[in-house]
């Protein structure tokens, strides 16, 4: 079970951002990141004790961040 999340769960979940992708477990440069990634948009949101927490406020990455760097 990757971050402690039940396979299921990671099955169903998405992320909130409109262009929507699935999420993986981890991030491109750390696969066993407390965090999931958007396979869509690149956003990388926290695990926080087994709870994902899926708003955009609290993402990093994704599009927002390449037009500000």
């Amino acid at each position: 079970m990757p971050l402690g999340l039940d396979p299921d769960l990671l099955d169903i979940l998405a992320c909130p951002a409109p262009d929507h992708g699935t999420l993986r477990p981890g991030t491109p440069e750390d696969p066993e990141a407390a965090a999931l990634t958007c396979t869509s948009c690149d956003r990388r949101y926290p695990v926080t004790d087994g709870i994902p927490v899926l708003l955009l406020s609290e993402a990093t990455g994704g599009p927002a961040t390449a037009v500000q760097g």
